[in-house]
């Protein structure tokens, strides 16, 4: 996705005109209609085919200068091996070379030679990166999930009811160059077969959400109902509004929609709450970066991304007798259980993907000896839900444990449980941390010199010491840390300190100075200096996932080269009750 420029606003405005026209019909473009009544079951996409695109993709630009932007070496040989999988798949490519770009090269153009010719559904993804780095996120991302698709397509080759035809695009990052040269290469009459035109740019970000453009509209409809049947709450593209591929599309009147997991605009609280991830944390901190690279990739959200493109696509374009078919989940998708102790529960939600509603029972499979799973009901119609509940006795082994969850209705759908089995039960409360408020010396802490400290600058919140990282405005690193066993059987465990963020930085966007919490290799949140705010703020999270275990706690502030950030902790528990 390209960065906003200063006519930003103007987009936007272009934008909310063009989205306003389109509520009604154009007549050279009608809205996508609804799923029709005779599609098939849509085929799960394979994350790991996905992936392996994402992979030759990086190594294409690491053989290219660490780059696949629009013209170089990097992005030539990304269009050679799309094409070259498409080719070999039975499509009708054609490279279109885009002669006004500010670099001048192919747009691939991939159809798939089944279905009405004047009634097409179109789905695209800019394959450029910017010059900075690979762009495995922005937007191999994109890229990969359409080509897998394309691919999963040709290998079914399903009766057609419409004209599926997908789009590779060039200079997307240089202002949409690549689909607005194309859109403006059609005729009046080959602009109005194109009924629909989807977009993916940035599926897969690290720290993402689920976006959908133009979610309330009947374009949209086949996208929002994939992510519907797993609860996912998606929300309006407003990040992206104007900027990606469909921006063309729509300008000529062509309804369109698509996803997108976010780029550099921050996660709500509401948004973690609901999706998992870090508030105040960019959805992708590698957005443009050399860093965009196979390591930047969310391999949930890419793959829920995938699947709601073969949705789409099979209720959309693909004919034939309709499967009944259904979907199964599980929330939470882990928990812990104390043998002896109370039991832990889990929700079983259930969807109708394909077809008519059925009876769908549950059963579950992977429990060790001693553990317990039950369902209550234990059969439900397709769309309901059912309460687990998991219980160990006395004598079940400790461990963590993979549970199936299989539903059985006129096919099986399973998901799966992550259990960990604690020690013996019984709970010792109290409150865990040695010397919480500093003011007892060092130990047990293990902290960098001068850390734990009464210094000048920065007060404590009680008493005189306080754990200060960080403060130099010179690259530096501090760590704070402390190993404690939390004991099994309880049912709280609660651990909170009080944080203060002082920062010399002007910036109100960029992350340059940051503190991440761990437990273990288990990062818990990150916060830099654009939470930086006048006193200190509790923070809490719960630790019940670690009952029964020691585990260290950790602390370690990172600050660049230049303009302080503070990082001042005071007042540290971990209560267990």
């Amino acid at each position: 996705m390209r960065r906003r420029t200063p006519t930003a606003g103007l987009a936007l405005a272009l934008f909310a005109a063009v989205t306003a026209a389109l509520g009604g019909t154009p007549a050279s473009a009608a809205p996508v209609a609804a799923a029709p009544a005779l599609a098939l079951a849509a085929p799960d996409i394979s994350v790991t085919n996905v992936q392996a695109h994402l992979t030759q993709l990086n190594t294409i630009a690491t053989s290219n200068g660490g780059t696949r932007r629009a013209g170089s070496a990097g992005y030539t040989a990304s269009v050679s091996y799309v094409k070259s999988k498409l080719q070999a798949a039975g499509y009708t490519v054609t490279e279109q070379t885009c002669t006004n770009c500010t670099y001048p090269a192919s747009n691939l153009i991939a159809e798939w030679p089944q279905g009405p010719a004047d009634q097409v559904v179109m789905f695209g993804a800019h394959l450029d990166s910017v010059a900075a780095g690979p762009g495995i996120n922005d937007n191999g991302s994109g890229s990969a999930t359409l080509l897998e698709n394309a691919l999963v397509l040709a290998q079914q080759n399903p009766t057609m009811t419409q004209r599926v035809r997908f789009a590779w695009w060039n200079g997307e990052e240089q202002g949409l160059q690549g689909s607005k040269f194309y859109v403006n290469s059609l005729s009046a009459t080959q602009k109005g077969y194109i009924k629909a035109y989807y977009n993916f740019d940035m599926v897969a970000s690290p720290n993402g959400g689920y976006f959908i453009n133009r979610v309330t509209s009947t374009t949209a409809a086949p996208l929002k109902a994939y992510w519907d049947s797993f609860g996912i709450q998606p929300e309006e593209n407003t990040e992206g509004q104007g900027r990606s591929d469909d921006y063309s599309f729509a300008n000529a009147g062509i309804p369109t929609s698509g996803y997108a997991a976010g780029a550099s605009y921050t996660k709500t609280s509401a948004q973690a709450s609901k999706w998992g991830g870090t508030a105040g944390a960019a959805y992708d901190s590698c957005y443009h970066k050399a860093c965009d690279t196979t390591s930047n990739i969310n391999a949930t959200i890419l793959n829920r991304a995938a699947d709601g493109v073969a949705y789409a696509i099979w209720q959309l374009a693909v004919g034939g007798t309709p499967t009944n078919d259904f979907s199964v989940s599980v929330s939470p998708t882990s928990g812990s259980v104390v043998r002896g102790g109370a039991a832990t529960t889990a929700t079983v939600s259930t969807a109708t993907t394909s077809g008519s509603a059925q009876t769908v029972s549950l059963s579950a499979t992977g429990a060790p000896s001693g553990v317990t799973v039950s369902f209550s009901p234990s059969s439900v119609t397709s769309g309901g839900s059912a309460t687990m509940t998991v219980s160990a006795s006395s004598t079940a082994a400790t461990g963590t444990y993979t549970i199936t969850v299989t539903g059985t209705g006129s096919t099986t759908r399973s998901a799966t449980y992550t259990l960990t089995v604690t020690g013996t039960g019984g709970c010792t409360g109290g409150q865990l941390i040695g010397n919480s408020s500093f003011e007892s010396g060092t130990t047990p802490w293990t902290a960098t010199s001068g850390v734990i400290t009464n210094a000048q600058g920065q007060a404590a919140r009680t008493g005189s010491y306080k754990a200060w990282l960080d403060g130099y405005g010179t690259s530096h690193t501090d760590t704070l840390s402390q190993s404690v066993t939390l004991p099994a059987g309880c049912a709280s465990y609660t651990l909170a300190f009080w944080l203060h963020i002082d920062t010399a930085e002007t910036t109100s966007t960029t992350a340059y100075d940051k503190l991440t919490l761990q437990v273990g290799t288990t990062t818990l949140a990150t916060y830099s200096n654009l939470n930086a705010a006048a006193g200190y703020t509790q923070r809490s999270f719960n630790l019940a996932a670690y009952a029964g275990q020691t585990v260290t706690l950790k602390w370690t502030g990172v600050e660049d080269a230049s303009l302080q950030t503070s990082f001042v902790i005071d007042d540290v528990t971990l209560q267990v009750s």
